[in-house]
């Protein structure tokens, strides 16, 4: 399936709102994913924000993340492996990551798109799911 710009911004405005959006079948997980793909593939940087339960899921989907996205980055982590919420921040133009406490609710990546020349997809987008790309 070959998505446009429209439809793929389309698709992920759906699960860029208040609540959490869970994906309902893998069709619906497909159109995300490639709506995500022609996005990112447009646009000149991005951040990741990940809000997981644990340090080793927040690296977890960012490294799938950014292997998905077309980014050969070796993330390493060298922060303590903690069983507490935390909140991972990836800058793909410094690739470079910040990671701090969470208390929030949400669990999911937000994506901020940045386009110089292309305010229409310049935004940020999510909670996407933890998994989208596992």
């Amino acid at each position: 399936m070959t998505q446009n710009i429209d439809q793929a911004l389309k698709i992920l405005k759906e699960f860029s709102c208040i609540d959490i959006k869970f994906i309902e079948s893998e069709t619906q997980k497909q159109q995300l994913q490639e709506g995500l793909k022609l996005i990112v593939s447009l646009s000149d940087d991005q951040n990741l924000g990940i809000c997981a339960s644990s340090t080793t899921e927040a690296f977890n989907s960012l490294k799938e993340y950014l292997q998905a996205l077309g980014y050969s980055e070796n993330i390493e982590s060298n922060f303590p492996i903690e069983d507490k919420p935390v909140y991972l921040k990836f800058s793909t133009e410094r690739k470079s990551y910040n990671l701090s406490d969470y208390e929030g609710k949400y669990r999911g990546v937000l994506i901020t798109i940045f386009a110089d020349f292309n305010d229409k997809i310049t935004g940020t987008y999510g909670h996407l799911p933890l998994d989208l790309f596992s």
